[in-house]
């Protein structure tokens, strides 16, 4: 008797999960690009107006950023293995907005490259992201999910920049984009953290 209902309840968390994993890696790499039209400017801010500085500042910002991409990426993913997925995405969530706040707020350069470290950390998720969607996609449908998840790389580098510069426009503060994009990305995490059989353990 409990037959016809058991398919719907098993594939409704699925569908569920699979939607958020994709708004979740399209957030990440947003977030990546929101920053690149207002970045450099705010760099010079800091440092009065000097280009050849700021450009150099810029490259370590880069470097730090992808070094933290690539030394917390396994630690993420080993930690999802032993600790189960959803803590460590909806962490990886919260500590990208709490690290756009901070850069909205930075006094300095210093804190300025704390928040890149921070982001470079929380959105090295993304192997997390492909470990659930794994357990979730029956193997026939791994390689559609895995496009769409790649799908979701390239909207959020496209959307990005553009929204940056939309954002931190002359109409806007500098920092307006660090703003914007925490009040996008916390209602999704605060439901999901509240659901039962969404993202279980």
């Amino acid at each position: 008797m409990s037959s016809p209902s058991s398919p719907v309840t098993e594939k409704s968390p699925g569908r569920a999960v699979f939607a958020f994993i994709l708004v979740m890696v399209a957030f990440d790499f947003l977030s990546f690009g929101i920053i690149a039209p207002i970045f450099p400017d705010l760099i010079r801010s800091f440092e009065g107006g000097d280009f050849a500085r700021a450009s150099s500042i810029i490259g370590w910002f880069g470097l730090a950023w992808a070094s933290m991409q690539f030394i917390f990426s396994p630690i993420l993913g080993a930690w999802s293995d032993r600790f189960g997925r959803r803590p460590v995405i909806l962490i990886s969530c919260f500590g990208l907005c709490f690290d756009y706040v901070l850069m909205a707020l930075a006094p300095s350069l210093g804190w300025l490259f704390v928040g890149r470290l921070i982001s470079g950390i929380t959105t090295s998720n993304v192997a997390t992201a492909f470990a659930y969607i794994t357990d979730v996609t029956p193997p026939e449908k791994r390689a559609k999910a895995f496009g769409l998840i790649s799908a979701a790389f390239g909207l959020g580098f496209i959307i990005g920049p553009a929204l940056g510069g939309l954002l931190g426009n002359g109409n806007h503060h500098l920092r307006f984009p660090f703003w914007a994009l925490p009040r996008s990305v916390l209602p999704t995490p605060l439901r999901l953290f509240c659901s039962s059989r969404v993202l279980a353990a």
